[in-house]
């Protein structure tokens, strides 16, 4: 029984200080205040183009992808817990589509099948749809294709998404887990 009980206690104790660690994007840890995770993105070959406000906006390649925008955000607590990636883009469903798939594709390599998956356009029905009517759509913001993936250490969402002043590309998210529970409890507190 002392066995046992030795035993139990030692795997509660090794669990309770296990680390889980911190989603990384381009092999940066998703965690500390925005100057350090732009000076450590900036040595990966990232240019920072502006930084106001607890965001910084940088340019550079990503994933084989060229000309790359990325946001990353700190929160008002003075930690980094989430890193956007916008791809250059797209004037046709073609190329916009391609980009999705092949991202979708090499995140499905890397993490497995994605958690969640939708892909369609909700207000159209059944008859002939080509290249130019998707493109309205997702212009219309009638577009939904997101996937994400959940891992130990955060989450990763893939999205076709529109701006009007930016135009229709593909974006990524990265949310850090550990950051993202300091930032909720920092707003559980609030309550």
């Amino acid at each position: 029984m002392k066995k046992l009980i030795l035993t139990l206690m030692l795997l509660v104790g090794l669990s309770a200080t296990a680390q889980i660690g911190h989603m990384t994007f381009k092999g940066v840890p998703i965690d500390g205040s925005l100057n350090t995770v732009v000076s450590k993105l900036k040595q990966k070959g990232f240019t920072l183009v502006h930084s106001e406000g607890g965001t910084a906006m940088l340019m550079g390649d990503f994933a084989s992808f060229k000309n790359c925008t990325v946001g990353v955000i700190e929160h008002e607590s003075g930690i980094v817990d989430r890193i956007l990636v916008m791809l250059p883009d797209k004037d046709t469903w073609t190329l916009l589509h391609n980009d999705y798939t092949k991202l979708k594709e090499m995140l499905t390599e890397k993490y497995g099948d994605p958690a969640n998956i939708e892909e369609e356009f909700p207000n159209r029905s059944s008859y002939s749809f080509d290249d130019s009517d998707r493109m309205f759509e997702v212009q219309m913001d009638r577009c939904r294709y997101i996937c994400d993936w959940v891992t130990e250490n955060g989450s990763i969402e893939l999205r076709i998404d529109h701006n009007i002043m930016i135009g229709c590309y593909v974006v990524l998210l990265y949310i850090d887990a550990e950051n993202e529970a300091k930032v909720h409890a920092s707003a559980i507190d609030d309550l």
